[in-house]
């Protein structure tokens, strides 16, 4: 049995398995009621059905791969993606992570093994370790942005319900409690944890667990407007209740939500593929090209074939990641965390790291040094000024070793590839004929032995050349042959001396280095741009909170400011921070967070704040809070149908950009290349007649 029958095979049995698996997945998928006395520790009521013996299989698998080296690592990976759909509860946790991993992982065999079959050889390792890393952050990706558009729209049927059960009974945790009863799916079981909270002996510390834990921004201001509600009172405030207005405003922001999430999805579908498509289509077309133009196989074996074969991996990649942050759905992405491991300080531990990051970093006091304190502040990242130094420094050293290492493969490449040239007469078209291949490769193998005999020497005569070809030719040469051998053969020998590290190839790795000096830079300039985004997402909830807080009796500016570091994650240290400098002095702490966070819609809200610490009340300050609030909703929508009109946009040129690469990088331009020399090889002979 040969190698491709066995590969055949082996595919053939990966894809009824990966059937199977999705069967099952999609049997253990299926809707069932949501029932509170299985929220944590759900039990399988009948052992012998196929849904049962799935999951039990899948909570195993879970307990015997986190034991292995290597593969536990993997396992808290996709853990840590569904944490926050699924973090409440464990069991589901554990099953959901098992499910995805065994996807993937089928996935990939099915992946690799097509790819052993229609690429063989060296490119397969590098296609293999691609379409590993592709399909892993796509299927992760897909499945968590899948769970969240199912939660939001679960979420709304939540809210709908809670709001017919505070009708009837005007009471929050009965209202909360039957809702989750008669719901479905994850938004039931929030429902059920928010509940289980707000009934608790210490509700504050429970709800402090589980903001920790929400998957959501809408899901968090939901439970502390049912707190407040609970612990305040349902105040009437213009014939409206408060609470079921909160409700009805957050209903509002996930409908928004929803329709952004459901239009960018129709409008970038099956670009990933697209983009992807190119990996399984290099060896065909580079197949196609040397059996139609034989001359094209000297440009595929060149080391001009290997940059470009490596230029459209790249843009391959590039297409991909860029395609990744184009359909990033989760505009609030943003977690504060703290980071026990940071590798840029332990390399700052080193003394001559330190010596470098003094020495290349701005100085105390210059404008550069203010400006990246500043940029480190708003991106509100967890590394000192030191720390980014040693990771600017870390990444020249990096991609200067990475250029290096490219440059001397290149020449390796380029060396083989004039060691075992073909020698081939000038046919452009169609494939060469059987014996003039056999005598191409004797002519090939004649010239690496005599090169080998001279010791790969440019400094070789003719005639030197001529005396090795006729020791080593097993048959009787021509003149003429030895004269264009000898030519030939001299030729290639400048240009085996000619592969050496030269000095403008040093330049240019100096420059790629450079340049991946400055790459976190510009990271932190996008990621400060994000972070706006993120910033202004979080006022919104802010508004929501201060709307139901200026209706309550006896409300103070401190309260309002406790409340609002409960919704805090961005803004969580500098609130904390105005909340211990409060006692000092109100209106200098409110200052200082002022001065700290620049953006407008925040400043906005603490000169309010600063107002209603005079002669004015709360309500007074926030009278016109819902004309702003109104005001803010429309000018989000538009955003949101600009944004998503300009990514369709990029989206459809950077997913076809592979493909375009692909055709004119690969097939058109070395057709061009070849065609341009071999017009000089005919106008050549032509001079000569």
């Amino acid at each position: 049995m040969s190698l491709k029958q066995v590969l055949f095979m082996i595919l053939t049995i990966s894809i009824l398995g990966l059937v199977i698996i999705y069967v099952f997945l999609q049997l253990t998928n299926r809707k069932h009621h949501f029932s509170p006395y299985r929220m944590d520790n759900q039990k399988i009521r009948s052992p012998k059905s196929l849904r049962a013996v799935m999951k039990t299989f899948l909570v195993q698998s879970y307990s015997y791969a986190a034991k292995v080296p290597g593969v536990a690592g993997y396992i808290q990976l996709v853990r840590k993606k569904l944490s926050y759909q699924y973090g409440m509860s464990e069991y589901l946790l554990r099953i959901e992570t098992m499910k995805l991993t065994f996807l993937i992982w089928s996935t990939f065999l099915v992946s690799g093994i097509v790819l052993m079959i229609i690429q063989p050889g060296l490119h397969f390792f590098l296609l293999l370790l691609l379409v590993g890393i592709v399909v892993n952050s796509l299927f992760l990706d897909m499945a968590v942005a899948r769970q969240e558009r199912k939660l939001l729209s679960e979420m709304v049927e939540l809210f709908a319900e809670v709001r017919h059960r505070y009708h009837q009974h005007g009471m929050v945790e009965e209202a909360l409690y039957e809702a989750a009863e008669v719901s479905k799916g994850e938004a039931a079981r929030h429902a059920m944890h928010i509940y289980a909270a707000l009934t608790s002996v210490h509700p504050d510390e429970a709800l402090e667990r589980y903001y920790e834990t929400a998957p959501n921004r809408f899901l968090k201001a939901f439970a502390g407007i049912s707190y407040m509600v609970m612990e305040f009172g349902d105040q009437e405030a213009r014939q409206d209740s408060i609470y079921l207005k909160g409700i009805g405003s957050l209903t509002q922001e996930i409908h928004l939500e929803i329709l952004r999430l459901a239009k960018l999805d129709y409008l970038l579908k099956g670009l990933n593929v697209i983009s992807l498509a190119p990996v399984f289509f290099t060896k065909p077309i580079e197949e196609w090209a040397r059996n139609s133009f034989p001359t094209m196989n000297e440009f595929y074996e060149s080391k001009h074939g290997f940059i470009i074969l490596l230029s459209i991996y790249v843009i391959i990649i590039g297409s991909y990641a860029l395609l990744q942050q184009i359909q990033r759905t989760q505009e609030t992405g943003y977690r504060a965390g703290d980071r026990k491991r940071i590798w840029e300080k332990r390399l700052y531990e080193w003394k001559w790291m330190r010596h470098l990051a003094s020495a290349f970093g701005p100085k105390t006091g210059t404008r550069s040094y203010a400006s990246l304190v500043k940029l480190l502040r708003d991106t509100n990242t967890h590394l000192r000024l030191e720390w980014f130094e040693v990771r600017r420094i870390t990444c020249f050293i990096g991609c200067f070793i990475c250029a290096v290492s490219s440059v001397g493969i290149l020449h390796h490449i380029e060396r083989e590839h004039i060691l075992n040239q073909p020698v081939v007469n000038s046919t452009v078209f169609g494939e060469l004929p059987q014996a003039e291949k056999e005598i191409s490769l004797w002519w090939a193998t004649l010239d690496q032995r005599v090169m080998k005999d001279l010791n790969m020497s440019a400094s070789s005569t003719y005639e030197e050349i001529e005396s090795s070809l006729r020791r080593h030719s097993d048959k009787k040469l021509l003149q003429e042959d030895i004269n264009s051998s000898a030519h030939r053969i001299a030729e290639k020998l400048e240009a085996w001396s000619h592969e050496v590290f030269h000095w403008w190839e040093l330049l240019s790795c100096l420059i790629v280095a450079y340049i991946g000096c400055h790459l976190p830079l510009l990271l932190l300039y996008t990621e400060r741009r994000f972070r706006r985004m993120d910033m202004r997402h979080e006022v919104y909830p802010y508004q929501t909170v201060i709307s139901i807080l200026r209706d309550m009796d006896r409300m103070s500016v401190e309260e309002i400011l406790e409340w609002l570091n409960r919704f805090a994650v961005i803004f969580k240290t500098p609130l904390q921070k105005c909340l211990l400098h409060y006692e000092h002095g109100p209106e200098e702490a409110l200052e200082q967070l002022k001065e700290e966070i620049t953006l407008p819609e925040f400043q906005r809200v603490i000169d309010k704040l600063i107002l209603a610490l005079g002669t004015i009340t709360i309500k007074e300050a926030f009278d016109d809070l819902d004309h702003q609030m109104s005001f803010y909703f429309e000018q989000r929508r538009q955003e949101y149908a600009k944004t998503i009109e300009t990514k369709a946009e990029w989206g459809r040129i950077i997913g076809f950009t592979p493909m375009y690469a692909l055709i004119f990088l690969y097939l058109v331009l070395p057709l061009i290349v070849v065609s341009f020399t071999q017009m000089n090889v005919y106008y050549e002979q032509i001079q000569k007649i």
